[in-house]
């Protein structure tokens, strides 16, 4: 089974978000990194990117596939974890804490309560 950590948010599309204050943090999940397997690059955004809702920030290959990652709320990108550009794997085995992608102040904090909780994505990946 996952781990999927309780004080998130999540997205159908396997994002989590860690909100603090008007500014949150994104991954991927778990459950997206094992489905992913192996990862072995990243193609990270720049800082001061604004994003739309649902709008593409980064690309995620892995041995298996390339996969788009997605903001789920319009913002501007504060922060990347360049450590990923060295180190991709660090979201395999430390999808909730070194892993993260980026940090993004958001345009409306308040929407992302229509995200889902953690049972809420346990639900929608049947665990």
């Amino acid at each position: 089974m996952s781990e999927i950590p309780e004080g998130l948010f999540y997205t159908k599309e396997h994002e989590w978000l860690k909100l603090e204050g008007d500014t949150v943090t994104i991954g991927i999940t778990d459950h997206a990194q094992e489905m992913l397997t192996d990862i072995v690059y990243i193609e990270l955004p720049a800082e001061g990117d604004v994003m739309e809702d649902m709008g593409e920030f980064a690309v995620v290959e892995s041995v298996k596939s390339a996969s788009p990652i997605f903001a789920p709320l319009a913002g501007t990108i504060v922060a990347v974890n360049m450590e990923l550009e060295d180190a991709p794997e660090l979201m395999n085995t430390s999808p909730y804490e070194g892993g993260w992608i980026v940090k993004m102040t958001l345009d409306n904090p308040e929407r992302a309560s229509s995200l889902m909780d953690a049972a809420g994505y346990k639900a929608e990946i049947g665990e």
